[in-house]
């Protein structure tokens, strides 16, 4: 079920860079903590989820269904429609609402960036060390400990950046009665969309096997226009910013 972003890495890298941001981008202050809820069980021979409590908490007070409430109907911001993987229709448009985008797919494994325990060559046969975006520092991002979600490579059919959307935005992903913040962290190929990181699927209770995991549809992507969340590799501030924001978007919808 994969589709590999990292065949198109250079590109996204030399057509979007983190620092590519508006002036009225709404940043959020760094906080120090984090936390990794567990997923499900992951499959047998799968590397497993990293350390984490012992039960799922939501993260902030938006709730999946009061979300979900608000993304019915379409408005096309897209010229055309995206797969989910090669060989599938293109039946999936990215939609326009005040303040945000979205779009419902599946959610391949992005193990990209960083070589980890659980995102290494190993353990994906197409990991590629490098993020379209980068930490503060200049490394690439860690797919296994922060959440990210890749937008496809500006094409014909839609510019991310057109609708204010750019690494280091802030993501709402919604999956069954999970809700989770995501930033914007890679690109992928420029007809395809429903790709996430190993911490954003494991948060979401989705099997994070990069090779053999994942789920086939029931992912809802919302994504925050001129939004930043600074420094990008810190999770708690996507939470902060991405709370905030969620809760803009039921007020203004």
């Amino acid at each position: 079920m994969p589709h590999r972003t990292h065949l198109y890495a250079a590109v996204g890298a030399v057509l979007l860079t983190a620092s590519a941001l508006p002036a009225g981008a709404r940043p959020a202050a760094a906080l120090d903590t984090s936390r990794l809820p567990p997923p499900a069980a992951p499959r047998s021979g799968a590397p497993g989820p990293p350390a984490a409590g012992s039960s799922f908490q939501p993260e902030g007070s938006v709730t999946a269904d009061a979300l979900r409430a608000k993304v019915q109907g379409c408005a096309p911001v897209s010229k055309g429609r995206y797969r989910t993987d090669q060989g599938k229709p293109a039946d999936i448009p990215v939609c326009d609402k005040k303040g945000a985008v979205f779009w419902k797919a599946d959610l391949d494994i992005d193990c990209d960036g960083q070589v980890t325990a659980r995102c290494n060559k190993k353990t994906d046969p197409w990991f590629y060390g490098d993020t379209a975006f980068h930490q503060s520092d200049g490394k690439p991002l860690n797919a296994e400990t922060l959440p990210y979600v890749v937008v496809p490579a500006p094409s014909d059919i839609w510019d991310h950046t057109s609708s204010g959307i750019r690494g280091g935005g802030v993501a709402a992903l919604v999956h069954k009665d999970r809700v989770e913040y995501a930033v914007v962290g890679d690109t992928g190929p420029a007809g395809i969309v429903g790709e996430a990181s190993y911490a954003a699927a494991h948060s979401l209770g989705i099997d994070p096997d990069p090779s053999r995991g994942g789920v086939a549809s029931g992912v809802t992507y919302i994504l925050f226009k001129d939004s930043r969340v600074t420094p990008i590799e810190s999770r708690s501030s996507a939470v902060e910013l991405g709370s905030r924001l969620a809760r803009e978007f039921l007020q203004e919808n």
